[in-house]
């Protein structure tokens, strides 16, 4: 089963993320994209929350979000208006976190990210080496973690903006890991604001269970 639906401390992950947009009153809609052949979404699973879906996910994050963003327009979404992209698999987002996005945005010429200063030692593996059965792969340096950033999501910025972003990276045969990356490809620097640990990324099979003493304790 896709990690966005299994349960973690007694709901699926997804839930977690639409909760918090729908205590969010300010947004107009909540879009979920599915990939066409999705048979394990079912609706009756987050019954009370504001949300419509599309079955209209792409072959990649960045295709995803493209077509997502077409979808918009038939809620009557408009160039101008502000979209939030945000991860399934980062059930710790909080409208708290959300609001602080906007907030520190809606005036914002570009947009940008929620995000958290590297704080670990950055290690660079070396290049085409093979792993050495007793002491697996080696290092080849240590990174500086000066000014690096790990970002997170939601992303925010104009739906237009952000549309012709992904137009212009595809074209010139870039597929994109994040919304930013493409926001700085038509060579805007988005802004950073801090997120929170909680926000991380489900990835990794132990990551459920850290997910689930984070979800499960008393706010």
């Amino acid at each position: 089963m896709p990690k966005q639906y299994q349960m973690v401390a007694g709901r699926p992950m997804l839930a977690y993320t639409l909760a918090a947009f729908d205590a969010c009153s300010e947004f107009s809609q909540t879009l979920v994209v599915l990939a066409p052949d999705d048979h394990h979404f079912d609706a009756r699973r987050f019954a009370g929350l504001r949300f419509a879906v599309e079955r209209c996910g792409g072959a990649s994050r960045q295709a995803s979000v493209y077509n997502g963003l077409v979808a918009l327009a038939n809620f009557g979404a408009r160039a101008d208006d502000w979209v939030l992209v945000h991860d399934a698999a980062r059930p710790g987002i909080t409208p708290e976190l959300i609001r602080k996005l906007v907030a520190a945005l809606r005036d914002d010429a570009v947009g940008g990210i929620l995000a958290l200063p590297v704080a670990d030692t950055l290690k660079r593996v070396a290049p085409n080496m093979p792993d050495a059965p007793d002491t697996g792969t080696r290092i080849a340096r240590t990174e500086s973690r000066d000014g690096l950033w790990q970002a997170q999501t939601p992303q925010m910025f104009r739906l237009g903006m952000l549309r012709e972003a992904i137009e212009r990276a595809r074209h010139d045969g870039h597929d994109l890991t994040d919304e930013a990356s493409a926001i700085e490809w038509l060579g805007h620097s988005p802004k950073l604001v801090q997120g929170s640990l909680r926000n991380f990324k489900v990835t990794y099979p132990e990551d459920f269970a850290l997910a689930g003493a984070i979800l499960s304790a008393k706010p």
